[in-house]
């Protein structure tokens, strides 16, 4: 028995060659969704989409820069644009530098900012515009513990994910009436 089924669904998965990314890959893949896998770094595309077919998944990757809107909206055309819809987007991409808050330069907390929180606005953005034509969406928002608690070599980290909390919520609001539906995990 299938827990949940999402035979005919789109997925993408931002930073999905790797760790959590993947694993929600293999699951969505697993329950009959086609999987976009996407990432900066090719070569862990092209691994996490031979572990993938290996497992008879449909799935394929783009690159993508998260941090940069233009490549973040030319995501979002090349999916649709290939598989004709997009269902679920899964933003999972995310970075994070251990240090104690006097430690980090200003283009490393920036960095981390961009990655995690901003690139989930770019692209659930991205995103929204074709969900509103079709009459609903999915986005899953990765969080963290860390967005309730502060960590000594990790203050950036936890307020872009602190951030993430409240996109969710922001998202929400605006965007009831339109059927997009939001999550963290």
């Amino acid at each position: 028995m299938k827990l949940f089924d999402l035979t005919g669904k789109v997925a993408l998965v931002t930073g999905g060659n790797g760790g959590i990314g993947l694993a929600m890959s293999k699951a969505m893949g697993e329950a009959g969704a086609t999987i976009i896998i996407a990432g900066r770094n090719e070569e862990k595309n092209t691994q996490s989409i031979k572990i993938l077919n290996s497992q008879n998944i449909e799935c394929k990757s783009f690159h993508v820069d998260v941090v940069d809107e233009n490549s973040c909206n030319k995501l979002i055309e090349n999916v649709i644009s290939n598989f004709g819809k997009l269902n679920i987007l899964v933003n999972n991409a995310g970075t994070n530098i251990r240090k104690r808050p006097e430690e980090y330069e200003l283009d490393e907390w920036k960095g981390i900012i961009d990655t995690n929180l901003i690139s989930m606005f770019t692209c659930s953005k991205a995103s929204f515009k074709h969900f509103k034509d079709v009459n609903g969406g999915k986005i899953i928002n990765i969080g963290s513990m860390h967005s309730l608690f502060g960590a000594p070599l990790g203050s950036a980290y936890s307020a872009s994910k602190g951030g993430v909390v409240q996109l969710k919520k922001s998202l929400d609001n605006a965007w009831a009436n339109s059927l997009v539906a939001s999550y963290i995990i």
